[in-house]
């Protein structure tokens, strides 16, 4: 009996810390892309064109990442207004004329701005 016992509760513990580490995976993907409407809000306008294409890279690989979670309505609509910014701030990049000297950028963004 003792042994049933300190079994099924490792096993509630292993479930518990599971679904706490999920919830705290699924919040760092919405942190990360809250960081990084940050980065681009404060430094954007110093970026070079190699900087804009790294940020391309970094949004879409965040945006994979907060996919692959289920999320509630309100956390759906927070990670809509962080997509948001980021858009905005990518798109004004591209409008200050900085991405204009690569091919691709300006259509990369232009996909995000449509996505």
């Amino acid at each position: 009996m003792c042994k049933t016992r300190k079994w099924l509760a490792a096993m509630a513990a292993a479930i518990i810390i599971g679904g706490l580490s999920s919830c705290a995976t699924k919040q760092s993907a919405v942190s990360k892309l809250e960081r990084f409407s940050y980065e681009l809000r404060d430094n954007g306008r110093y970026y070079t064109v190699e900087d804009w294409q790294k940020a391309t890279d970094k949004f879409v690989k965040i945006n994979r990442r907060i996919h692959k979670y289920d999320y509630t309505a309100a956390e759906r609509a927070r990670i809509g207004v962080l997509e948001g910014n980021c858009a905005k701030y990518m798109a004004q990049g591209v409008k200050g004329g900085v991405t204009d000297g690569v091919f691709g950028i300006g259509s990369e963004v232009q996909g995000i701005l449509d996505g």
